[in-house]
């Protein structure tokens, strides 16, 4: 899944404090604050660790939405597979997109887990 870059930079100071309701700026210019509008301190070395866990489970599964992408409609599998069994259509239609955007390794998944 794509996030735009804030939205991961949110997410991360969300993880790292979950009284955060609002950051403004970017980089070292970086501001959080809670609900009452005090700034809340963050550890930019931990921010950065958080964003690039966030980007690691976003890859991890990102596979999932180029094959959602990359299928024909349901209604012309479906067509198709009255016409040509389910055999052709796994075959025909399936197994490229699957080859196409293959399914990350274990071993990437569970780094994106486990970082």
């Amino acid at each position: 899944m794509s996030l735009p870059y804030d939205v991961i930079v949110f997410d991360a100071c969300k993880r790292l404090n979950s009284k955060i309701v609002t950051i403004n700026g970017s980089g070292d210019d970086l501001v959080a604050t809670d609900e009452s509008g005090v700034e809340i301190s963050l550890d930019k070395t931990a921010l950065e660790a958080e964003i690039k866990k966030i980007q690691a489970e976003l890859d991890a599964v990102k596979y999932q939405e180029d094959r959602r992408g990359a299928y024909p409609f349901i209604g012309d599998q479906l067509d198709y597979i009255y016409h040509n069994g389910i055999d052709k259509w796994k075959t025909d239609i399936v197994d490229p997109v699957k080859a196409k955007y293959p399914k990350p390794s274990w071993e990437l998944q569970k780094l994106a887990i486990l970082n």
